[in-house]
């Protein structure tokens, strides 16, 4: 049987290696949907959607990753557990791309930019990004040893709880305008946060800490 995370073959990547192709097929996504847009002004909201779909994605695979490998181990999840700061620093790309395109709207169109945003958007997702650099600028060894296991596991397991509800409310009140297209998204994120509460519930039961840090 083929153990995905141990395995000598090129195929599935992983490290960096699965970064870069994951990086490589969301910026085709993304190069592909502005082309696709009637204007610069469509092309950059294109983007801002289809990154907020990649980053959601790539956000559940490393937040469900220990859950998943605990829960049903196998081959497929022991590589996506191997993988997860992978997954997370890609999805951190992934919203980089998304946080340029947000810009981008705002220099073409700064009245719709407006219209489209709140005070509150601003402070909510600032305080998402604040998350997201603080868990990607210690996803390494090195810092990750700078700061200490105590402090790796509240800027980790803190700031994945909060970005976890932070899909949850974007993607939940743009699910009762629209449920045909954003109600799969939610019931992803929700199906994670459940899976992730699963694992640490049983892994208190069985005495196990740190299920899904």
């Amino acid at each position: 049987m083929r153990v995905w995370p141990e395995s000598t073959s090129r195929w599935p990547p992983s490290g960096w290696r699965l970064t870069g192709w994951l990086g490589l097929v969301a910026l085709a996504a993304c190069g592909a949907a502005a082309g696709l847009a009637g204007d610069p002004v469509d092309g950059a909201r294109m983007v801002i959607r289809l990154t907020a779909r990649t980053s959601l994605m790539l956000f559940v695979l490393a937040f469900t990753a220990s859950s998943l490998a605990w829960l049903w181990p196998s081959a497929m999840s022991r590589w996506i557990r191997a993988n997860r700061r992978h997954f997370g620093l890609t999805f951190t790309f992934s919203h980089g791309v998304h946080a340029t395109a947000i810009t981008a709207l705002s220099q073409l169109d700064p009245v719709l930019f407006d219209e489209l945003t709140a005070p509150a958007a601003f402070i909510a997702g600032g305080a998402g990004y604040l998350a997201i650099i603080l868990m990607a600028a210690t996803s390494f060894d090195r810092t990750a040893a700078a700061i200490g296991p105590k402090a790796w596991r509240i800027i980790h397991g803190g700031g994945a709880w909060f970005l976890a509800v932070f899909f949850v409310v974007n993607f939940g009140r743009r699910a009762v305008l629209n449920p045909g297209m954003y109600w799969p998204y939610m019931a992803l994120i929700l199906a994670a946060i459940a899976l992730r509460l699963m694992s640490q519930l049983r892994g208190r039961k069985r005495g196990v800490a740190g299920q899904g840090a």
